[in-house]
């Protein structure tokens, strides 16, 4: 039974990853990601239900659009198979057992799957086209308000978090108001709230591990584009991979040894 779970976790992970390739492609031209059925951005033809399927219809049509033959991107396949194996190790990783089910686990798993989507989204779109959607980290506010209540519930002092919440919050703030005096958002103000939203859902220890794995990554960046015309280095992108990497681990360490 487990097994069969384990299998069912890792395609939910990989029609996840389906639609993290679509939110990343949509949020930034302010499309639907939604409602609007998906389509060839080469020829705009409607998909169908066959051409969608996650991992297998890019196999089987060969990496090119069944209309117009465009290649598509490898990254699709890549994020499709990645997430379907981030998620699944996730899912291991808490230690979950089917015949002795603990609630609280698998609250916390649910709840892991809307933080980590959103991390990986941010970081998608932020790695692509180097700034983070306001609407990203005003939906981490409200992932963080909803683990705030849970936290409450379970009569866990929550003071620290609701603190940072406060913090985030006037980040947001800040951000839209630049937003609307010059229609840039202020980078360093996204990172700031993306970091405060990790603090939020996942210990101090983990985040500050995180930044110092994030430094020596865009360090090893600038190096490497030191040379290039584009030397922008995706800070938000690091940030969050480092930070969902790291949780599974300690979640491994926590749970098996």
């Amino acid at each position: 039974m487990n097994i069969i779970l384990y299998i069912a976790v890792f395609i939910i992970g990989t029609l996840l990853g389906s639609f993290f390739t679509l939110a990343v492609y949509r949020i930034p031209l302010k499309k639907d990601i939604t409602h609007e059925r998906s389509f060839c951005p080469n020829c705009n033809h409607r998909l169908k239900f066959l051409d969608l399927i996650p991992v297998l219809s890019y196999v089987f049509l060969g990496g090119k659009c069944r209309y117009c033959k465009q290649k598509i991107r490898p990254r699709y396949l890549i994020l499709e198979i990645s997430s379907g194996i981030l998620f699944l190790l996730f899912y291991i990783s808490l230690k979950i057992d089917i015949f002795n089910l603990d609630i609280y686990k698998l609250i916390y798993f649910i709840f892991g799957v809307f933080f980590m989507s959103n991390l990986i989204i941010m970081g998608g779109i932020e790695k692509e086209k180097h700034y983070i959607p306001n609407s990203l980290i005003i939906f981490g506010l409200a992932i963080s308000l909803i683990y705030i209540i849970y936290l409450y519930v379970l009569h866990f002092s929550i003071y620290k978090y609701v603190i940072y919440f406060i913090l985030m919050l006037a980040l947001v703030i800040i951000n839209s108001i630049i937003l609307k005096k010059n229609q840039k958002q202020n980078y360093m103000v996204q990172i700031l709230a993306i970091l405060i939203f990790l603090l939020i859902v996942t210990k101090e220890k983990i985040v500050i591990l995180g930044m110092a794995i994030t430094l020596i990554l865009c360090v090893l960046t600038k190096l490497v584009k030191q040379n290039k015309e584009s030397k922008q280095v995706p800070i938000g992108f690091y940030l969050c991979i480092t930070n969902i990497t790291i949780l599974i681990l300690t979640n491994f360490i926590a749970n098996y040894l």
